[in-house]
Order: structure tokens, then C-alpha cells, then sequence
């Protein structure tokens, strides 16, 4: 995956909006204000950030040689995925919408109710 594939796929997530602002340092991804996925622009290897669930975030760095905890992120929420390594896209897919998922279970329910109608997405 490069990086246009990388950011259309995350701006076709229902209420996806990119944002950056921090100059052109990093590509923000989030839902209802919530950041759910951040891309650094200056990098030399294609990297994504994304949220995840305490007990999986250790269990995924452990499981693949290209995840690493997020820098400058509260590393036990925050897993940094290096593109196009041990990972495939369909699994970066996978944790890019698990992110949106743990983003959504700090909504209000009403909010959550509303994102998830019509919406293949669940919160188990």
C-alpha cells in the first residue's frame, strides 16, 4: 500500500476527515473531533498510528516485527504500523477500523448508535 491508497482508504470510513495541523509534519485522520489514525509525512518508511485496545496493542507488537509502540502517544493505547512489511494491507485495514472502534467507545451512546446504523462496524 503507498500513501494515497493508505489516505483514501481512511477517508472512505463514514465521518472520516483529515486534518493537519501541525504544518506538513502529519496527516490526522479523525471522527467526530477523536483522532483515530496519524500518518508522519517526514518519514523515510511509510508509517501509520493507530489506536488500540491496552490488551491487544502489546499482543500486536509482539505478533509483528513492523509494529511498534507510538512515539510521542500513550504507548498503552498507541501502535505505530510500518507499511508494507510483515503486515499485510487487509490487517492494516483491520486495525485502522479497530482504531475508529476504540475511538467511538469513549462517545456518547447516542453518537455511537448514530456511526453504527448502517454501518458494518461493531463494538464488541
Amino acid at each position: 500500500m503507498n500513501i494515497e491508497e493508505l489516505r483514501d482508504y481512511c477517508l472512505s470510513l463514514k465521518e472520516a476527515v483529515e486534518y493537519m495541523p501541525f504544518e506538513d509534519e502529519y496527516l490526522i485522520f479523525k471522527i467526530f473531533d477523536k483522532w483515530f489514525a496519524i500518518i508522519p509525512l517526514n518519514d523515510p518508511v511509510l508509517k501509520i498510528t493507530v489506536k488500540c485496545d491496552p490488551s491487544e496493542a502489546i499482543d500486536l507488537r509482539e505478533r509483528y516485527h513492523s509494529v511498534e509502540p507510538a512515539w510521542h502517544f500513550n504507548k498503552k493505547f498507541w501502535n505505530s504500523i510500518t507499511l508494507n512489511g510483515d503486515m499485510n494491507d487487509e490487517t492494516v485495514k483491520h486495525w485502522i477500523r479497530h482504531s475508529i472502534k476504540e475511538v467511538l467507545k469513549k462517545l456518547p451512546k447516542r453518537i455511537q448508535s448514530e456511526y453504527l446504523e448502517n454501518n458494518p462496524l461493531s463494538l464488541e
